[in-house]
């Protein structure tokens, strides 16, 4: 199989843990026997940095020529300490989201085994988590009317939705409940929010075209309870942008840590698979972070938009057997893990590469 695969490192440790996810790519390309050729484009505060737009039209047309992205993660601290300033690193991922009609968000939060005690939460509850949630990307606050007004003292954001975009992300996720369990369960704020009652509306409608599939409603304060509670309630789970955001950042902690989690971001055209982490400048440039979520994400990319399953999974086995043979990375190390067997991010990798 030929593809071709756009790096797109963005900033701080999305640079370091990519280049790991590209070893591997290049790993299966060479067992496997496929031709996958490589370019890399700038994003966010490297790309502000470079040209003063955080998505160059440069870095956009290359994303659009490509078969999929393997992505990094953006930010720096020097914008979060500025809430005044106009151009942010975060621009550009939102820009390229809407730009790509990347309308889907797929988060799988899996749990190896080796790790259950990486969690805060208690093992038997843990033990058989397998979530896949759906947040849909290119609605909500995030991309509604926005303002300041009374002089700068009242700030809004707008919370919209349209009939069209609830279905489309509905339609993937009862799509995804077919092959699984077939339990859906579409988290909103249906009793206090306007769009929310549009977003259950729209998926009972969609609910009609998949009689086999049991859907269930939960508010988003209740589901946030719920996971944590018993995460093996869950199988598919859909949900707005907003809420989705957040109910994902929690449920990393089911897997143990946030550098455990990849994800994929689809729509009509080209892919983008990313570690939901990130870009960690305290740990920037030490070596020591986890590349695992990027390794996984390329798993996902070879998975959803090559359609290469054995491939996948030869990754996702690889990571189980160097977590079963003891090696960590420090997010995920506990008290009891030798000092020998904590890595840095390009050890790490080398221990995923040897058992592909």
């Amino acid at each position: 199989m030929k593809k071709h695969i756009l790096i797109v490192p963005g900033d701080g440790i999305g640079q370091e843990v990519t280049a790991v996810g590209k070893k591997v790519v290049e790993k299966i390309a060479a067992k496997f026997g496929h031709e996958f050729t490589y370019d890399e484009a700038l994003i966010g505060h490297a790309a502000i940095e470079a040209t003063g737009d955080p998505l160059p039209e440069e870095t956009l047309v290359k994303m659009k020529a490509s078969d999929a992205v393997l992505f990094g993660a953006v930010g720096h601290p020097k914008y979060d300490n500025d809430p005044s300033a106009k151009v942010r690193p975060e621009q550009g991922l939102l820009k390229m989201r809407k730009e790509l009609g990347l309308y889907a968000n797929l988060r799988p939060i899996k749990l190896f085994d080796e790790l259950l005690e990486a969690s805060s939460i208690k093992p038997e509850l843990l033990k058989g988590a397998d979530i896949l949630f759906f947040r849909e990307l290119t609605g909500d606050v995030y991309f509604g009317k926005r303002e300041r007004i009374d002089e700068g003292n009242t700030a809004y954001d707008t919370m919209i939705y349209s009939k069209y975009e609830v279905e489309r992300i509905a339609r993937k996720a009862f799509d995804a409940a077919m092959t699984r369990g077939k339990k859906l369960m579409s988290v909103d704020k249906a009793n206090v929010l306007e769009s929310s009652r549009l977003w259950r509306e729209v998926v009972l409608e969609v609910a009609k075209d998949y009689p086999e599939v049991q859907l269930e409603h939960q508010f988003v304060d209740a589901a946030a309870m719920l996971l944590i509670k018993d995460p093996r309630k869950f199988d598919v789970v859909v949900t707005g942008n907003l809420f989705g955001d957040i109910l994902t950042d929690e449920a990393s902690q089911i897997a143990g840590s946030m550098g455990m989690l990849a994800s994929a971001s689809i729509g009509d055209s080209t892919g983008v698979y990313e570690p939901i982490h990130g870009s960690a400048h305290d740990i920037t440039g030490k070596g020591v972070a986890n590349p695992l979520a990027s390794i996984l994400s390329a798993a996902l990319m070879l998975d959803i938009s090559f359609g290469l399953k054995a491939e996948s999974e030869a990754i996702i086995a690889a990571v189980d057997a160097t977590l079963k043979a003891g090696y960590r990375t420090g997010d995920i190390a506990d008290a009891s893990t030798p000092k020998n067997m904590i890595l840095g991010t390009d050890a790490m990798g080398e221990q995923i590469l040897s058992r592909i």
